[in-house]
């Protein structure tokens, strides 16, 4: 079991190593937006979400086809992909790192990884369930996308679209200051309630 917990914390560091050889260039870029997403300054909030509000306003009023979209998403990808690593060290100075940055970094990229691996034990384990109990795969895969075609019938593609990009930027920064965990003790409490009173009522 110790043998096999070393292999997977070797395995790890080292893809940890590697992504963060490949994002070495976006470091700095990586440093500020981390700082914006865990809400480090009290307006930072407010400046995301007016930021994603704006960029969204744009594209509802551009309009652009599904097509058009794609394409300049790609190059505006390509621009930052080319430009960014080139650009960044002259405007943030990557020559001031401390040691603090580089263990943020290290933990940012560490993050990232297990995230990954967590994305792809979930799809894992959906082909297991599919192997193992296909009917209730079926049932569970079948009711999710009913739910979300008739959620995006519901309301408009783009605004929801907004709505999860905005709970998706907003996310750390709830989870750092521990909004998630109080709201999530909250409901707890009132479920709780709620089945002590079921209980005395069917005594």
């Amino acid at each position: 079991m110790a043998e096999g917990d070393n292999k997977s914390s070797n395995m790890l560091a080292q893809e940890t190593a590697q992504l963060e050889e490949q994002l070495q260039g976006w470091g700095e870029v990586i440093l500020a937006g981390d700082q914006v997403v865990r809400w480090e300054k009290p307006w930072f909030p407010g400046a995301l979400i007016g930021a994603t509000t704006l960029i969204f306003m744009l594209i509802y009023y551009l309009d652009p086809s599904v097509l058009t979209g794609l394409s300049g998403s790609v190059m505006l990808l390509c621009l930052a992909d080319y430009l960014v690593p080139t650009l960044a060290p002259r405007i943030f100075g990557s020559h001031k790192w401390t040691t603090e940055q580089q263990q943020r970094f290290h933990e940012i990229c560490g993050n990232l990884v297990k995230t990954q691996r967590r994305v792809l034990g979930w799809w894992k384990r959906l082909f297991t369930l599919k192997e193992e109990k296909p009917k209730m795969y079926f049932a569970l895969v079948i009711s999710s996308l009913l739910i979300m075609a008739f959620v995006g019938q519901q309301v408009h593609n783009l605004f929801l679209t907004y709505l999860i990009v905005s709970f998706l930027l907003l996310l750390p920064g709830m989870n750092q200051h521990g909004v998630i965990t109080r709201y999530t003790a909250m409901a707890k409490r009132e479920i709780n309630k709620l089945l002590k009173q079921k209980e005395k009522k069917n005594e």
